[in-house]
């Protein structure tokens, strides 16, 4: 993993509350990208945390080192049960109210280094309604380095951008406030995209779903 750059610290330097960070999901280690970019960005840890939602599979069955990271180092499971969720929902809601921060991943899956926002699900926005707290976008763009792995793949660099926090607004429902945020974290993900690679967003394969907005 290359950090070339980390743009935006200033919108998470001066946030005074607990946040839902959201970011798109390309690599099985790029929360510890966005952990860096908090470390960058936090000046005291112990009063703002950073916790990250992971995959039931990835809390009970990820092997070695990073295993033990995942089930030990400040994540929470998001499960399959109605009880696991149950918690989930409680602890994040707590989490938030005390003030930290916790990463979430919208788009709920995995393309291996896929550069293009994927269609969002609201869970992410569902965490920060309750707790009536902002989300902050965050995306990572991408571009080879000529480090190469070893499948022989170029080792991709990453810049992440880090966006201004987003707050839910008081005039809407719980649901239209969910879908306000949500469209919203897309269109800023969407400007990244096409800022970034210097070209349109567009969806060309029929493995791509392209998000009704």
């Amino acid at each position: 993993m290359i950090i070339k750059d980390i743009i935006g610290t200033e919108n998470l330097k001066g946030l005074k509350t607990g946040a839902v960070m959201t970011c798109n999901h390309f690599n099985a280690f790029d929360s510890f990208a966005i952990q860096v970019a908090y470390e960058a960005c936090v000046e005291d840890p112990k009063k703002k945390k950073f916790f990250r939602v992971i995959r039931e599979g990835n809390y009970t069955s990820f092997p070695g080192f990073y295993g033990f990271l995942m089930r030990n180092c400040y994540t929470l499971p998001l499960g399959s049960s109605p009880k696991v969720m149950a918690e989930l929902l409680k602890a994040t809601d707590k989490l938030l109210n005390d003030g930290h921060l916790v990463l979430v991943y919208p788009e709920q899956s995995m393309w291996w280094n896929y550069r293009k926002p994927k269609p969002l699900k609201k869970g992410a926005f569902r965490f920060a309604v309750k707790a009536n707290v902002p989300i902050v976008p965050c995306f990572i763009t991408m571009q080879d380095s000529f480090i190469k792995d070893d499948d022989g793949f170029a080792v991709q660099e990453y810049t992440i951008h880090i966006e201004k926090p987003i707050y839910p607004k008081a005039d809407l429902s719980n649901a239209d406030n969910m879908e306000y945020l949500l469209n919203e974290n897309y269109r800023v993900w969407k400007e990244i995209y096409e800022r970034a690679y210097h070209t349109k967003l567009q969806y060309t394969t029929p493995f791509e779903v392209k998000p009704e907005m």
